[in-house]
């Protein structure tokens, strides 16, 4: 995946000093590099003298021009002194892309009362043109380069991006049609694509047989990789080489056939005519897969696999999703549930040193494919992408892996703050029982690329949207400085 690019256009106005605005552009790129995010920047350098972006109505065009043919995701417009905001809006209008408004804090005046920047005003007037325009932004609270709130809201902003940027050329494989007696997984097709531009894009359980059948008989390096991958990292004790074999010839079809049609997720009809026709699960190929960063999600669960893209961007592509039932509560703990299925979740994610690779416990045929056991607990996000009535929301919550019983199947058990909270949320929707989990905190990120995605909001139980707000504004932060300057 071509990393996300960020165009990078710090303002100031001529009234001000133009030499401290020069100063704070070199401090404000050296510490967004600091922050480690694997990013491209597309500056300003070569425009003007400066390398800044100031009242010339000419800048504007230039500025969009090298954006747009540098295929920039998004953009940050920090204050180095007031800046021009006409100029900054225009700029933000004609890329339509998400915008980032921030500036460095004011020193104390000079000793003879003159001040060389006064950046925190000229926000505020970039702040009103921007509504002007209709051009949606993110803030930053005014803070020092080096102060944590700034590198927080930053890094939130580009993972952010990185949502809307994905999100918005999603197209998704469907293997199949949904299980007939399923009728949860229903989705508009037409909505999903005239709201948000995802497209879907449908095969046959045919065609992946067919497919899967001629790289089986192939003896392809790519498959023999995966023959290899699958005895190294799994307990196979339970089934025959030639089961192997097909998962992993299934493995290597999906794939194909998701960078063929430069599809981002798989949404596949796991049971039970695929059992039939090849005699194996995909579960254990979905893991491989998801852990791969191209998800694949069961039951062709279209909204499912949208969540897992929304999902992993957030965790800038660095962590492994895993798609799961919402399925019972735990005995002793009230608050507890089990997160589960029949044994899709990344082998990455497994606590044991070789889970094992097993024939389904639940279907008649007993087919083999599935690769069960515990994953990893601690501290998790939880979100589930959904909508009817041509209304859209995304779930999100958070928790943390918690102790236990055993149970077949790939699973954890968690802990929520409000168990019976979520479950009438759950219930009463517009979301079902799959959910996509992930060890990260994406949360944020998710909620301010809903401020970028019309027609989508962000439905938050834990964390409150009050309390993302406040966490994005560094609140805490503020506190705990507060309390030390106090003490």
């Amino acid at each position: 995946m071509k990393k996300l690019k960020l165009g990078y256009a710090p303002t100031r106005r001529f009234t001000f000093s133009a030499e401290d605005a020069f100063k704070y552009k070199v401090q404000i790129r050296k510490q967004i590099e600091s922050f480690g995010m694997d990013i491209d920047i597309v500056d300003l350098e070569g425009l003007n003298p400066e390398g800044l972006l100031y009242d010339d109505h000419m800048n504007a065009d230039l500025i969009t021009q090298r954006f747009k043919e540098e295929e920039v995701d998004a953009v940050f417009f920090p204050h180095c002194n007031f800046g021009t905001e006409d100029t900054v809006a225009r700029v933000g209008k004609a890329l339509g892309k998400p915008v980032l408004l921030w500036g460095p804090r004011d020193e104390a005046p000079l000793e003879d009362g003159m001040r060389l920047r006064d950046t925190q005003c000229g926000i505020f007037a970039t702040g009103k043109v921007l509504r002007r325009f209709g051009v949606p932004f993110t803030y930053v609270t005014n803070s020092w380069v080096n102060d944590p709130v700034f590198e927080r809201g930053f890094t939130n902003f580009i993972a952010a991006a990185n949502v809307v940027r994905q999100f918005k050329s999603l197209r998704i494989l469907q293997i199949g049609p949904r299980p007939a007696s399923f009728w949860t997984m229903i989705c508009n097709e037409g909505e999903l694509l005239e709201r948000f531009g995802i497209e879907i894009h449908p095969i046959t359980l045919v065609d992946i047989q067919s497919r899967s059948k001629k790289i089986e008989s192939s003896g392809s390096s790519e498959l023999l990789e995966v023959i290899d991958y699958i005895k190294e990292k799994l307990d196979v004790s339970e089934v025959t080489e030639g089961d192997i074999r097909r998962i992993a010839a299934l493995k290597v079809a999906m794939k194909s056939y998701a960078q063929e049609t430069h599809s981002s997720a798989i949404a596949i009809q796991c049971w039970s005519s695929l059992q039939e026709a090849m005699s194996i699960m995909p579960c254990l190929a979905n893991a491989i897969l998801t852990d791969e960063q191209i998800p694949v999600t069961c039951e062709t669960d279209i909204h499912g696999a949208i969540t897992s893209i929304i999902v992993q961007a957030a965790a800038m592509n660095e962590h492994p999703t895993f798609f799961a039932d919402i399925t019972v509560r735990h005995p002793e703990n009230d608050n507890g549930e089990l997160l589960f299925h029949c044994g899709n979740f990344p082998v990455s994610l497994s606590v044991e040193q070789k889970p094992r690779l097993r024939k389904h416990f639940l279907f008649d045929d007993h087919a083999p494919g599935t690769h069960e056991g515990e994953i990893r607990g601690g501290s998790m996000s939880i979100a589930r992408f959904d909508g009817d009535h041509g209304d859209y929301s995304i779930f999100l919550g958070r928790a943390k892996g918690i102790q236990g019983p055993y149970t077949r199947g790939s699973y954890v058990w968690v802990e929520v703050n409000d168990w019976p909270l979520w479950e009438e949320k759950l219930v009463k929707g517009p979301y079902v029982h799959h959910s996509v989990g992930i060890h990260a905190n994406v949360i944020p990120a998710i909620y301010e690329a809903c401020n970028y995605i019309p027609g989508l909001t962000a439905d938050p139980v834990d964390p409150t949207e009050q309390e993302i707000q406040s966490w994005l504004r560094g609140s805490d932060l503020v506190r705990k400085t507060s309390a030390s300057t106090h003490a």
